[in-house]
């Protein structure tokens, strides 16, 4: 067949792309993420533009219409502009900019079909009224279904864990089944009888969550509420503390109660005490409305009261009874330290407890922090489950920290007032399901084809289960909430019980909070379930199915455009994570989906992931691994639509390992291994940052900040073999043209090994096999290590750009940073770079003295520099001297110096790249991170050069434009 090369086989706006993705980090209200958790959800922007440039032309492809290389790279930046309005936040919903992009995939598909209407399957896959579905084998959160389905496609979402699957199934199959249809609830019947509101999109299915979640609410409170009682404030309180005269006689809602977890002193004069494992003392660190706990030891028997104001004593405060890192106390009693050894083994004998150290209430726009009671810690102690998710916590303790600390099973990751409340809720899914469908059946509107949700239906029944799914996500992202691993966060801008999973583990916990599920601050239900209904109104209006298959055996891609997420080898154990969640969610939803909810936990045996204690260690973790995806990858390569290459997301770092043969990654060279025995080549890869900036900085020079995208295709049969030799040859070639262009396209420095693995692999991947001296194979993680040693040979060949001084002070850089070294060393290699140390110190670089020299730091460099007037202006000194500026006065102050250096400037973003390589193979993060960030900076740098006024550059331009 004839296929066109799609536009991200040529070219992308990566910076819009990107900057879209990291702000789309911040946003909560509305996003499809806040639905329910996952995992590593890949950004809904990234998603979008890499679907939508799969499937759209590049200009290349029709030299028939754009006959030069200027009209095509004109018509590529037309498409470029419809990515970058259509990556933003805003435009998620705004059908304009989603049709214009709709359209110009219409129009690629229809010259596909216009040239392969000869094809001996034209009529099943080049059908020009219709285009090709969707389908992602490893759907996980559901971001990439959902953007194809906003994109036009009928979207296909399939995953072994049965958690992703009803993920996927309220993202993409549900709400398109009841678009448009009414809410069945008595209240908005009433109001539309008055308003004669119209419900467009999932709206109707909206206030039906929202509603029936508020009577879920308050029964709930009706039958557990005793259990959360409000605070009164009495005059002894109000006697010992000032500020709550105020409240005096007041009955204050509780918004959590804060805990210390205890295990028995072990100095044996105080053997009988459970001491506390407090983190912290600290309650609230807002300037002026600092609270914190105070221990009050009396005899053999210790308290705790709560006071306002500054510590007296602010670092034991903070650390509490904490002495170091890990599991590492100290007896309030007596200071006798109480080591992790004995925590571990109190723990795991079941003598581990909880004493109660603070209540938080809500005061007037204020949080009031009460000592504990005895009466409070009563009424938790009457929490008694009728049930509890008594399943194993299965996984290593490298993701799993609750583990050695005798937390075996999720039941005791809650405690039992915590049961009480997500049972009580999970409950009355059940409840609420019927009256659902009581309600939707009495009113008539939907036609009843007495089919459940599981079996295809969309009548009352189907309905009910539909409303019941959102309502079971209230619950499981309460659960979130509701546990004993949460912790009191006492920020000055945050002062709240936080959730379960800030990262991908389940750490341990010393003191937690526990949260008020009937108060109006942060984890209570409603507002869990208010995320879940907004969530619903971001779907997609296309036909969807989500369902659960193995990717190494299943079907659905026959046909389809398929862009994937697959596990990242040994990064996030999904399934061992996602049981916190399958436990509650089974119990809510097992009569809805009977068939997925079939097993007591979430499979495991055949998860696509290197773990080895599932697989005997590392190497068969390893073999598993690369069978599994070699497997599942061969399925794609079979049955993947061929007009189209199929994208697949991965985040690794390639520069991480190894210290024999060079730079490679056991993540990345298992994962192309997969992907190329399974008989892909690779025609691009894109680096996408999906960190925010200040996350960004806070990591390593190696620290990776993008999913890595494959471009792929089968590759074709008669492929040639290559000796090693015409590999190398064909890299030397290629590569330096391809960095130049990821250069010219702003790529971040980080990025930047890693993206080159995209024209490398291309290289390799374009044979059926590359042959060492020996006739032997050569292998992936041979083939990444030359691609990477090309690259810095390219690299390094950009040195002869810069002038002089700028080549000193690379090769200078290299071997001392900016630590001094001797002068004779020093001018030996000014002369064989043709310069001199005396010079050097003249051009503002260089500071000689006492028989030493040493680089000057941007920091050191002078504030009142001017370009203008410099007669021996390097690259080294504008690189620096605009990072000074960028740290010191942020983009704005960089913008005017580089519109005084003119065309100048551009050859400082290049040396970047060179030092920045320079900086992460001698691991200098700080100033790695500081050479990435203003290339990063560098488009707004320019955008706003671009406004400068030409008189405040004093004619700047006519002295370098003219060299």
């Amino acid at each position: 067949m004839t296929y066109k090369k799609k536009l991200i086989e040529v070219a992308l706006p990566l910076e819009a792309i990107n900057v879209a993705s990291a702000r789309e980090k911040s946003i909560r209200h509305g996003h499809p993420s806040t639905l329910h958790l996952w995992w590593a959800r890949r950004p809904l922007a990234a998603a979008r533009a890499v679907i939508f440039a799969q499937m759209v032309d590049d200009p290349s492809a029709h030299p028939d219409i754009f006959k030069t290389e200027e009209a095509q790279e004109q018509e590529r930046h037309r498409l470029f502009r419809i990515i970058e309005e259509l990556v933003k936040w805003e435009n998620n919903t705004n059908e304009a900019v989603l049709q214009q992009a709709r359209d110009e995939i219409w129009q690629s598909w229809r010259y596909t079909c216009a040239e392969n209407a000869a094809h001996p399957r034209a009529e099943e896959l080049f059908n020009r009224d219709k285009l090709p579905a969707f389908h992602d084998p490893f759907a996980g959160g559901g971001s990439l279904p959902l953007e194809a389905q906003r994109l036009g496609l009928e979207s296909y979402a399939t995953d072994l864990n049965p958690v992703a699957v009803v993920i996927n199934k309220a993202m993409i199959e549900i709400p398109p089944k009841f678009a448009g249809r009414p809410p069945v609830n008595s209240e908005a019947q009433r109001q539309k009888a008055q308003m004669d509101q119209t419900w467009a999109g999932a709206q109707g299915l909206a206030d039906d969550v929202r509603y029936y979640g508020k009577w879920m609410r308050d029964e709930a409170e009706r039958r557990i509420g005793h259990l959360y009682p409000d605070v009164e404030v009495t005059a002894d309180m109000a006697r010992i503390r000032p500020d709550l005269k105020h409240y005096l006689g007041k009955r204050l809602k509780v918004i959590a109660w804060l805990w210390a977890r205890t295990v028995k002193s072990p100095n044996p004069a105080f053997a009988q005490v459970e001491v506390p494992l407090a983190a912290t003392f600290m309650l609230a660190t807002k300037p002026g409305k600092e609270a914190y706990v105070e221990p009050l030891i009396n005899g053999d028997r210790y308290s705790f009261t709560v006071k306002v104001g500054l510590p007296t004593d602010p670092e034991t405060t903070k650390n509490g009874t904490k002495l170091s890192r890990g599991a590492n106390f100290q007896c309030v009693m007596s200071g006798v330290p109480i080591s992790s050894d004995y925590i571990k083994a109190e723990s795991k004998a079941g003598r581990m407890g909880t004493r109660l150290m603070a209540i938080v209430t809500e005061g007037e726009r204020e949080r009031v922090y009460l000592p504990p009671t005895e009466e409070m810690e009563a009424v938790a102690r009457e929490a008694k489950p009728m049930w509890k998710p008594d399943l194993a916590i299965s996984g290593t303790s490298q993701y799993l920290g609750v583990k050695p600390y005798g937390m075996e099973q999720f039941s005791q990751l809650f405690t039992d007032r915590q049961i009480v409340a997500l049972t009580t809720f999970s409950d009355l899914v059940h409840e609420v399901r019927d009256q659902v469908l009581s309600d939707a059946k009495s009113l008539g509107t939907i036609p009843d084809d007495s089919r459940p949700l599981h079996e295809g239906g969309t009548g009352p029944a189907a309905y009910a289960d539909a409303v019941s799914v959102y309502l079971a996500f209230g619950v499981d992202r309460s659960a979130d909430f509701w546990c004993s691993l949460c912790i009191w966060a006492n920020q000055p801008k945050n002062e709240l019980v936080t959730h379960v999973f800030g990262r991908q583990a389940l750490p341990m916990t010393w003191d937690f909070g526990e949260v008020n599920v009937f108060s109006d601050s942060g984890g209570n239900f409603l507002k869990n379930l208010e995320y879940v209904a907004k969530s619903i109104l971001m779907s997609g209006s296309l036909p969807g199915t989500a369902a659960q298959a193995d990717a190494h055996t299943q079907a659905v891609s026959a046909g389809k455009v398929v862009s994937t997420d697959p596990p990242y080898y040994d990064n996030v154990p999904y399934a061992d994570l996602s049981d916190f969640f399958y436990v509650w969610m089974r119990r809510s939803l097992k009569p809805t989906f009977p068939d997925l909810f079939a097993t007591l936990a979430v499979p495991k045996a055949e998860e696509l992931v290197a773990f080895s204690y599932r697989h005997a260690g590392k190497a068969g973790a390893e073999a598993f691994f690369l069978d599994g995806m070699t497997q599942a990858m061969h399925r794609l390569a079979e049955q993947t639509h061929p007009a189209f290459p199929v994208t697949i997301y991965y985040a690794f770092k390639q520069t991480e390992s190894d210290g024999e043969s060079g730079t490679t990654n056991t993540g990345w060279d298992t994962f192309l291994d997969a992907v190329i025995r399974a008989g892909f080549e690779t025609t691009g890869t894109w680096p996408m940052r999906t960190e925010r900036q200040g996350r960004m900085r806070q990591n390593s020079s190696n620290a990776l900040a993008s999913s890595i995208i494959l471009v792929c295709r089968p590759r074709a049969a008669e492929a040639p073999t290559a000796t090693r030799r015409e590999f190398v040859a064909a890299l030397k070639v290629e590569l330096p043209a391809a960095l130049a262009h990821l250069q010219h396209g702003n790529i971040a420095p980080v990025d930047l090994a890693q993206a080159a693995i995209g024209p490398g692999m291309a290289v390799y991947t374009r044979y059926a096999r590359v042959l060492d001296a020996e006739g032997k194979p050569l292998s992936v993680r041979q083939a990444l290590v030359l691609i990477n040693q090309t690259l810095d040979e390219a690299l390094a060949e950009q040195e002869g750009d810069f002038d002089a001084d700028s080549r000193w002070a690379l090769t200078w850089f290299e071997q001392n940073g900016f630590a001094e070294g001797d002068y004779g060393v020093a001018e030996q290699l000014s002369k064989s770079k043709n310069t001199a140390v005396a010079g050097l110190v003249e051009g503002g670089i260089l500071v000689s003295k006492a028989g030493k020299v040493r680089l000057l730091k941007p920091a050191e460099l002078l504030a009142t520099w001017d370009p203008t007037t410099d007669t021996r202006l390097s690259v080294w000194e504008m690189v620096h001297h605009l990072i000074r500026v960028l740290e010191a006065g942020g983009e704005g102050a960089a913008a005017v110096l580089v519109a005084k250096l003119g065309s100048r400037a551009e050859t400082a973003r290049e040396l970047c790249y060179l030092l920045y390589t320079l900086c992460e193979r001698k691991k200098r993060a700080n100033e790695a991170m500081a050479y990435n960030g203003l290339v990063q900076s560098w488009p707004e740098i320019t955008r706003l050069a671009g406004e400068t006024p030409r008189a405040a550059t004093s004619g700047t331009y006519d002295m370098f434009d003219q060299e």
